[in-house]
C-alpha cells in the first residue's frame, strides 16, 4: 500500500498526507540530510574565505526554508494546527481568537499541481482558501463572537472586506517574523506564480473578523468559490 488512507478526505490533494508514515519520515530524513550538506558547504566556504557571515546567514535561511516541513506536520499531529482545506490552516482557538494561515511553503510544495500555470495556481490557492474559510464558518457557527485573525500580502484590502474582514496594521513583531522568513515567502510566492516572484511585504495587511461577520458574507464567499470552480473546473481538483 503506497498511500495513507487515514488522511482527511479534503487532504487527498496534499501529497504529503497521502504518503504512508514511513514515506513521510523518509522524505523528512532526506530533506534534513540535504539541508545539512548545504550548510556544511557554507561553513567550509566561510572558513576558507574568513567571511563567517556566510555561514550565519546561510543557517538562518536554511532553517526558515525547512522549518515548516517539520513544524506543520508535527503541530497537526498534536492538534495544535488544524487543516480546513489543503491551503487553509488555523491554530487552536486561544482566548476567543483563531489565527488563520493560508498555507505554508510546505503546503505549497505538496498541494499545488506542478502542471498548473501561474494564473491557475493563483486561482487554486484562492479556491482552497475560500473552501477553508467556509469550513471554518461551519465549524464555529455556534460561536458567532469568536474572532478570526490573519496576515497576508496576497489578499488585497478590497477582497478581504468583501469576505467580511476588517483591515488593520501589521504590528512590529509580525513584520520582523515576515522579514526573517523572507526567503521562505519568496519561494512560496514563486511556486504560487510559477515563476521567480518577489513578495511585496510592504503590502502586508492584518485582517480580522468575528465568525458572525464571515457568516453574513457566506453567500458571497460561496459565489466566489463556485465561480472559480466553474472557470477552472478542468484544472482545479475538487
Amino acid at each position: 500500500m503506497n498511500s495513507n488512507s487515514r488522511a482527511e478526505p479534503f487532504l487527498r490533494n496534499h501529497k504529503f498526507y497521502t504518503k504512508t508514515p514511513k514515506a513521510q519520515n523518509k522524505f523528512l530524513l532526506a530533506l534534513g540530510l540535504l539541508a545539512f550538506a548545504v550548510l556544511l558547504v557554507l561553513v567550509v566556504l566561510s572558513i576558507y574565505t574568513r567571511i563567517y557571515f556566510i555561514a550565519i546567514l546561510g543557517f538562518a535561511i536554511i532553517l526558515s526554508l525547512i522549518a515548516p516541513f517539520y513544524d506543520v506536520p508535527s503541530l497537526k499531529k498534536h492538534g495544535k494546527m488544524i487543516y480546513y482545506a489543503p491551503l487553509f490552516i488555523t491554530e487552536k482557538p486561544n482566548d476567543g481568537l483563531i489565527k488563520i494561515h493560508g498555507g505554508t511553503l510546505f503546503d505549497y510544495y505538496f498541494a499545488i499541481d506542478r502542471n498548473l500555470n501561474g494564473r491557475e495556481r493563483t486561482a487554486y490557492i484562492m479556491y482552497e482558501y475560500l473552501n477553508g474559510l467556509l469550513a471554518l464558518i461551519e465549524a464555529y457557527k455556534d460561536q458567532p463572537q469568536l474572532r478570526v485573525q490573519g496576515t497576508s500580502y496576497i489578499i488585497n484590502e478590497r477582497t478581504a472586506k468583501k469576505l467580511g474582514f476588517k483591515i488593520g496594521d501589521t504590528n512590529g513583531v509580525q513584520k520582523l517574523i515576515l522579514i526573517y522568513n523572507y526567503f521562505n515567502i519568496l519561494l512560496s510566492n514563486s511556486i504560487a506564480k510559477n515563476k521567480l516572484s518577489f513578495p511585496k511585504l510592504n503590502n502586508t495587511k492584518t485582517f480580522e473578523a468575528q465568525i458572525s461577520d464571515l457568516t453574513q458574507h457566506k453567500v458571497y464567499i460561496e459565489t466566489l468559490r463556485d465561480a472559480l470552480n466553474r472557470k477552472y473546473s478542468w484544472r482545479i481538483r475538487t
